[in-house]
């Protein structure tokens, strides 16, 4: 018995006729009639009573057509389930994201213009480190992250997309004396004890050009892999912070921000994943987020 079988069996049932189930099938009286017979033939009874003029459903043939027809409505369903997680409408998706990625609003962005065209998709956050997210996506943890640049992703099987970037701010306890200026330039970071963000090792791009500009007076002596925690130990004065122009909504009490004419030194967003991707829904997700 096959899906064929019962849709034969189920036309025949409502048109109660032979001829005119085989025309709405579109096949000819004879191969119907057949394959009608086979069916029978395997369950091992009449499905029909047969007269010249109309045929009716025998009691297994009334037991067949409820199970006939719920057979049909779920090999339906399965091969639209099926056709939907093929484009990615449905499945899961698994994110990491780094600070930028909320401050800056750009991952709300990419997560709304999802939703409203695949509301069916499911999506776990998860706040990572950048260099844990690179991690977690090559080991099959996460399928994207949102991440700035570090020196991790110089790694080929990682795809990279580019999503923003921003110039730097100077965050600072509101007592320090740093709050005397409205803008502060290079100059007033050297010596200083400067607290960055993780993604920031020494073979990173903001490193490398704050050790050019300032030589033997950069003085980094806090790291930390949250945003939150950079403003935190900043409000507290251990230390003066580099954070994105994006953190600048971010109200820490005891915190204030000043603007660093310092164009050479900017943040970035970068959405990762891995460059072979079997998950229909991220590979929709990717494209997606692409175009914003």
């Amino acid at each position: 018995m096959d899906l064929r079988q019962l849709r034969y069996f189920l036309a025949v049932a409502k048109e109660k006729h032979f001829g005119r189930a085989a025309e709405t099938l579109n096949i000819v009286q004879p191969a119907l009639s057949m394959q009608i017979r086979a069916l029978e033939e395997e369950l091992g009874g009449a499905l029909f009573h047969r007269s010249s003029r109309r045929v009716e459903l025998t009691p297994a043939g009334k037991v067949l057509q409820v199970e006939a027809q719920r057979t049909l409505d779920q090999a339906e369903f399965a091969r639209h389930s099926a056709e939907r997680a093929l484009r990615g409408e449905t499945g899961s998706i698994r994110i990491g994201y780094a600070g930028n990625a909320i401050f800056s609003g750009r991952l709300m962005q990419d997560l709304r213009a999802f939703h409203q065209h695949f509301p069916d998709v499911e999506i776990v956050l998860q706040e990572r480190g950048p260099q844990q997210q690179v991690e977690d996506i090559l080991d099959g943890l996460l399928d994207i992250g949102y991440s700035p640049d570090h020196s991790a992703l110089n790694c080929a099987n990682l795809e990279v997309q580019r999503l923003g970037e921003w110039n730097m701010l100077i965050a600072v306890a509101d007592n320090h004396p740093l709050t005397l200026e409205k803008t502060l330039t290079l100059d007033s970071l050297a010596d200083q004890p400067l607290v960055l963000y993780d993604a920031h090792d020494e073979e990173e791009h903001l490193t490398v050009k704050l050790s050019q500009l300032l030589g033997s007076r950069l003085n980094v002596t806090h790291r930390t892999g949250s945003s939150l925690n950079v403003l935190a130990i900043a409000a507290a004065g251990l230390g003066v912070a580099l954070v994105p122009e994006p953190l600048e909504q971010v109200h820490v009490p005891g915190l204030t921000y000043r603007h660093l004419d310092a164009p050479e030194l900017t943040a970035n967003l970068l959405m990762i994943a891995r460059k072979e991707q079997s998950n229909p829904a991220v590979k929709t997700w990717l494209k997606q987020a692409g175009k914003g």
